[in-house]
């Protein structure tokens, strides 16, 4: 794909080899392959692409017990989401954050 310059593909791979690395518990390499994702797809305007992965981050980061670094990504998430009009990524980053705050203790 990099050869063509078939950002979206390259992008499309990265983030399915971070998804294989996360399945497998492997969180900090899932992480360096979802990072190079980010710039590729900021690249090809794909905005859908950049919430899911910015999600994706923020769940391997809560995974890590870095709640904040969590937050921190899913806060970028959500207005994308809500930018495209996906509801359900919307629904799944807000659920995200309520669960973070729930395991920080602030539950109100």
């Amino acid at each position: 794909s990099r050869a063509v310059g078939d950002r979206a593909g390259e992008a499309a791979t990265l983030n399915n080899i971070g998804g294989v690395y996360n399945d497998l518990g492997e969180k900090e390499k899932a992480l360096s392959f979802y990072n190079q994702v980010l710039p590729l797809i900021r690249a090809v305007g794909d905005r859908f692409g950049e919430a899911t992965t910015l999600n994706n981050i923020g769940a391997a980061y809560s995974a890590l017990r870095e709640k904040e670094k969590a937050l921190e990504f899913y806060n970028k998430a959500l207005p994308l989401y809500r930018a495209v009009g996906n509801r359900s990524g919307e629904a799944t980053t807000l659920n995200n954050i309520s669960s973070v705050y729930n395991d920080l203790g602030e539950k109100e």
